[in-house]
């Protein structure tokens, strides 16, 4: 691959690309961030960064300040089709840590599908990041890629300073942590499943709520996630 450059958006032709981005990824009917509220957020203190090769977006994170001047939520996560496969994600996800921590903000959240076992592996196991709050429907009835699929998110905590985190961005591997297992695989591409099969998706997505939101109550978390096997690791 071309070399690639992660900096913070400049002007509104890239702004737009971003918002350009955001269609192509997310998929028809899923409404974009506005390229001028990207850009007023970031000029008010927010995060607008990208990955270039050659002047084109390839992929970009997009995080605005919270209530907590110490903590940033981070809305937006995307990378061309073309361009994965090449550890943008991470690359993006440690550029944001950087620039957060450099601007004394020590914890990013957000928000993902515990269905995608994707998503889980990159923020869970990957980033170092964790949870212990399930967010029911928190969209509402979405389109785009996630048409059919409800909204129910896990919001994730990720703790910049954490050693598990600091080891990650120095590029360390990391040992699966060996925390209790919730004892239900992912499906490898839930997409695809609710359009084979809507009826499973939609059971998977009931067991799953009910068997994370059990564990919540009784004080555990999502700690790790164990990739091969598809299935989130708590604490004890």
């Amino acid at each position: 691959m071309t070399a690639i450059t992660l900096r913070d958006l400049s002007g509104m032709a890239e702004f737009r690309q971003a918002e350009a981005l955001q269609r192509e990824v997310w998929g028809e009917g899923d409404l974009p961030d506005p390229a001028d509220l990207m850009m007023v957020i970031q000029a008010e203190g927010g995060l607008v960064g990208g990955a270039f090769a050659e002047g084109r977006l390839l992929g970009y994170v997009f995080g605005f300040p919270t209530r907590d001047p110490g903590v940033q939520h981070s809305h937006r996560l995307a990378v061309l089709a073309g361009a994965r496969g090449h550890g943008l994600g991470v690359r993006l996800k440690h550029y944001q840590r950087d620039w957060c921590l450099a601007r004394g903000i020590t914890r990013v959240r957000w928000t993902f599908d515990p269905l995608r076992a994707v998503n889980a592996t990159l923020n869970i196991h990957r980033l170092g990041a964790q949870s212990d709050t399930y967010l029911e429907d928190y969209y509402g009835e979405m389109a785009g890629i996630n048409s059919g699929l409800g909204s129910d998110r896990l919001l994730v905590d990720w703790d910049l300073d954490a050693p598990v985190v600091a080891a990650l961005a120095r590029g360390e591997a990391r040992q699966l942590n060996r925390a209790e297992p919730v004892a239900l695989a992912l499906p490898e591409d839930v997409g695809q499943l609710a359009t084979v099969d809507p009826d499973r998706a939609r059971d998977l997505r009931q067991d799953l709520r009910g068997r994370l939101q059990t564990a919540f109550a009784n004080g555990r978390r999502i700690v790790d996630f164990d990739r091969q096997n598809r299935i989130y690791l708590l604490s004890e």
